[in-house]
């Protein structure tokens, strides 16, 4: 019996795929458990329309990726903190202070995890930051500290 696999099956197929299985085991199990369903002619056109709609979904949401990466990669944050001698911080800036001025000033809301800063900024300066906007695309954040007066 032909089956479209609704959920990954171990050792049978993953998710999407159209195969070949045996009778009972698709009446009995795969079908029973909302795992998989009959490969009707329907049921084939409706998970390829499917496909293409995350296919597309997919492509929107990489554009706005690297349209947000463009936007990113022009800005300068600013801080001023106070610091000691040979240009320490008393302190650090962190990602998440880095994510809430970004909101604060000019409304691009990006989650602090997905900045790939390894230590939080010490130093006066400027600092790039990696940001993961998406699987394939990463913006680089400028970030310059001053000392506070």
């Amino acid at each position: 019996m032909k089956v479209i696999f609704l959920k990954d099956v171990k050792g049978k197929g993953k998710k999407g795929e159209v195969k070949n299985v045996a009778d009972g085991y698709a009446h009995n199990f795969l079908l029973k458990q909302g795992l998989a369903m009959e490969a009707s002619s329907g049921n084939l056109k409706s998970v390829e329309a499917q496909k293409n709609k995350e296919a597309k979904e997919a492509e929107q949401e990489l554009e706005k990726a690297q349209e947000l990466k463009e936007t990113i990669e022009n800005l300068t944050l600013e801080f001023q903190t106070k610091a000691g001698e040979g240009g320490r911080l008393f302190g650090s800036i962190t990602t998440k202070q880095i994510a809430e001025e970004l909101q604060k000033k000019h409304k691009i809301k990006i989650d602090k995890r997905k900045m790939e800063l390894s230590d939080a900024i010490r130093a006066l300066g400027y600092t790039n930051v990696p940001v993961k906007l998406h699987s394939e695309v990463t913006a680089t954040l400028k970030v310059h500290v001053t000392e506070q007066i």
